[in-house]
């Protein structure tokens, strides 16, 4: 069998280009990193999220976690406090500053990737779509009990 050919490289590797085309807006124009992105993207609509939360809804671990919050603390774009109910835990909250910035990265981001997908026909679009639930339903159906996904 040839690597090209193989279903789980070429998905890594679309994936991959994608997600860099993506980089390219966050990174490149705003500086943050795919881990500072993932985490600002979540707390931007949730408020406040508990560390726990943030490891279960990424695919990040809970030292990329917190490395990422470190760097977005610094930057003013996000609090970090202990948490009241568990102090183990610590309770992530996006600044106005952060708010704002992400604010105009999404709109960005949301652009460059309506351009790339824009790129496909209706038809082939709505099959990727359709193709990705049912990768994620089967994904997660055929998981091992000690596999831990990401949460919706």
């Amino acid at each position: 069998m040839q690597l090209e050919t193989f279903f789980p490289y070429r998905l890594a590797i679309a994936a991959e280009a994608f997600s860099r085309n993506l980089v390219a807006v966050y990174g490149q124009t705003y500086g943050l990193s795919r881990e500072e992105w993932r985490l600002l993207f979540l707390l931007q609509g949730a408020g406040q999220v508990t560390s726990l939360d943030l490891s279960r809804r990424t695919t990040l671990d809970k030292v990329q976690v917190s490395r990422a919050a470190q760097r977005l603390e610094d930057k003013g774009l996000i609090t970090r406090e202990v948490s009241v109910g568990d102090r183990r835990l610590k309770d992530y909250t996006i600044t106005p500053t952060g708010r704002a910035l992400f604010g105009e990265a999404f709109a960005a981001v949301e652009a460059r990737a309506g351009d790339i997908l824009g790129r496909m026909k209706d038809r082939d679009r709505q099959a990727l779509e359709r193709g990705l639930a049912a990768l994620a339903a089967a994904v997660a159906e055929a998981a091992p009990d000690g596999l831990r996904l990401p949460e919706a």
